[in-house]
């Protein structure tokens, strides 16, 4: 068996042995099991990787799926310049938060259980990105909904994680009704849905459509891509079905690293910049695709800065820089959007995973207003804390600065006709939305580690199982951006190394100085600075600017009562609709002719016990009164 395939298999293989040695034999073996799982899908993703410099793109057909007409689709994995970008960043971080897990569920009893999912989940992820075609990427597509619900609810005793749990399951299975759309829509126009044939018929559709004679191209190419980006929102959390994603905060810590930072919720740029020339060949897609990137990144960006849950202001940062991830893809930079799935991986699995230290080390404390001045009891998990609220404010040289500057860059210098004047404040809504990100990191910052503890027990730092994947990641926060631009060679250039699955590298400009790019890092600076100064130099006055803005505050803090916006136009209306059906149709017509035709037979039934009396001369006379109604009938 090749390497390509023990790429996914190795978590599947995994999955089963941590449960199974977890629960047998000791459930510290399952986090062991599952952290060796993983490691070995990244070394053999490694092993692919030395084989795709000499070979080139690495295809292996394992099994043929099924055949039915004209359609037969095989079980392929394809190995290329973007499938091994996001191997990487799956693997080589799903082994960091493996090996963090270890410390962070060390006193959890369903470990093995957890640890199961969590490679499950890997195996999912990795079956996503490796598919070469669509019903295989769906499969993995599948999957990760599914683990995310597994993981989401993981601790289900508690009836409010549970129904976080069914809520990210129930708007992603929204989403993929659109992907289901797509990619029926794909197979009817060019009869495959083998990515390679698809991309290559795309060129030759013509100026109508051979499925749908009435309907031009341009119309098809944009509903295909449309029906995309709504499989691409529910999985990637943009408006409107962003709102499972901060409800999956109810998850063990961990979980939002890996999946909700790192890997899950990046599946839809991953499907975006996999099928570029579709979205590339339908304008009217793209802007609606910014058009929505721009709102959820303001909307989220908003919403964070009133939050006091440390992992809350995290998820909504998520929210946010996903985002900024579809505003490249929109603009056509789908390279630019991969960088930053990288970077984001780097320093929001960091600020995760320091989250859920700082959560351990507080004894389940999640309120930043009971915390302050941990950097003096848990100095590594500050530091690392720090490092990656740099990064993520985008300020040189750390990672979040090169793939920012290069998402700005391209809406710049992306032009799309459909949105006409308003593409020119595109740059202007994203700086701004990248002040407010700069803003309420470096406020979660100084809420949770300066200042003076307000909390009700002793913090400690956390074990070295977890303060080593924090320092990694910290690492990789602080210089894997400088590193993945090219800066030691044209050899480690992202965009120059994706360019030929995703097109141009869109960073054929001369690099700035030191001091110019520290200039260009005046937002980061700015918001950072701001939040610094209001709440170390003037902690009295955010609440009174809260209190000042009135409604404003309280519907930022209260997420603007979109969940409550749904419940009045969508939940209710949906429950009552159900309720009347179920008492008319299911109690009334249903149950009725079921209940209804049951009591005709009971009646009928007594009637016909009635007349089995068991005596000789009853029965000879029924005998003889029918022979004489009979002859009555015959002879009358």
């Amino acid at each position: 068996m090749s390497s390509l395939a023990l790429i996914p298999l190795s978590c599947l293989l995994g999955s089963a042995l941590a449960y199974l040695l977890g629960k047998k034999v000791n459930p510290a073996l399952g986090g062991i099991t599952a952290t060796l799982a993983a490691f070995a899908s990244f070394a053999f993703t490694l092993l692919t990787l030395a084989r795709f410099n000499s070979s080139g793109t690495i295809e292996d057909n394992l099994f043929t799926w099924f055949s039915v007409a004209d359609l037969t689709v095989d079980f392929t994995l394809r190995f290329d310049q973007l499938s091994a970008v996001m191997c990487l960043v799956i693997t080589g971080i799903g082994t960091l938060i493996h090996l963090y897990s270890t410390g962070y569920m060390a006193h959890d009893e369903s470990r093995p259980r957890f640890f199961a999912y969590l490679n499950l989940f890997m195996f999912s992820m990795l079956v996503l990105v490796l598919g070469g075609n669509l019903l295989t990427l769906f499969v993995g597509w599948e999957g990760v909904g599914l683990c995310s619900y597994l993981l989401i609810g993981f601790w289900h005793k508690n009836a409010a994680f549970a129904a976080a749990g069914r809520k990210a399951f129930v708007v992603n299975r929204i989403g993929d009704l659109g992907f289901l759309i797509a990619i029926f829509l794909l197979f009817r126009e060019f009869g495959t849905v083998d990515f390679v044939e698809l991309l290559s018929a795309l060129p030759a559709i013509g100026e109508s459509v051979r499925s749908f004679p009435d309907m031009s191209a341009n119309f098809f190419l944009t509903l295909v891509a449309l029906s995309l980006f709504v499989g691409a929102a529910g999985k990637s959390a943009q408006v409107p079905l962003f709102v499972w994603l901060p409800d999956a905060m109810a998850g063990p810590t961990p979980v939002s690293a890996l999946i909700h930072a790192a890997t899950m919720v990046t599946a839809g740029i991953y499907l975006m910049a996999r099928l570029n020339p579709v979205f590339s060949a339908a304008p009217d897609a793209l802007a609606v695709v910014l058009v929505i990137a721009i709102i959820t990144a303001l909307l989220a960006a908003l919403i964070a800065i009133t939050q006091n849950d440390i992992k809350k202001v995290l998820a909504y940062s998520t929210v946010s820089q996903l985002g900024f991830m579809f505003m490249a893809a929109g603009a056509g930079a789908y390279g630019v959007a991969i960088f930053h799935v990288v970077t984001h991986a780097f320093f929001k699995a960091c600020l995760f995973l320091t989250a859920g230290s700082v959560i351990h080390g507080c004894h389940h404390e999640q309120d930043m207003r009971h915390m302050g001045g941990l950097w003096k009891k848990m100095p590594i998990t500050a530091l690392t804390y720090l490092l990656s609220t740099i990064a993520i404010a985008g300020i040189f040289p750390f990672a979040g600065y090169f793939s920012k500057h290069a998402i700005l860059e391209a809406l710049h210098s992306g032009h799309n006709e459909t949105l006409g004047k308003f593409a020119e404040y595109l740059p202007m809504l994203a700086s701004f939305a990248a002040l407010l990100t700069a803003f309420y990191m470096t406020r979660s910052f100084c809420l949770t580690f300066l200042g003076s503890y307000r909390g009700h027990a002793h913090p400690h730092e956390s074990p070295i199982s977890m303060t080593i994947p924090l320092l990694a990641l910290a690492v990789l926060s602080t210089g894997g951006g400088l590193w993945l631009s090219g800066a030691f060679g044209e050899q480690f250039n992202l965009l120059h190394w994706l360019s030929p699955v995703v097109g141009g590298a869109h960073n054929n400009h001369e690099p700035l100085s030191i001091v110019a790019a520290l200039a260009a890092s005046w937002v980061g600076f700015l918001g950072c600075g701001a939040a610094l100064f209001l709440y170390t130099v003037l902690p009295a006055l955010p609440p009174k600017i809260f209190t000042t803005l009135g409604f404003i505050s309280r519907a930022s803090q209260n997420k603007f009562y979109v969940d409550e916006l749904y419940q009045f136009l969508i939940i209710k209306p949906l429950a009552l609709t159900a309720r009347l059906l179920w008492s008319i149709v299911d109690k009334g017509i249903v149950d009725g002719t079921v209940n209804g035709t049951a009591s005709l037979v009971d009646v009928t039934g007594e009637i016909g016990r009635a007349l089995q009396s068991g005596q000789t001369r009853y029965y000879a006379a029924l005998m003889l009164g029918g022979i004489s109604i009979m002859i009555w009938f015959l002879f009358a």
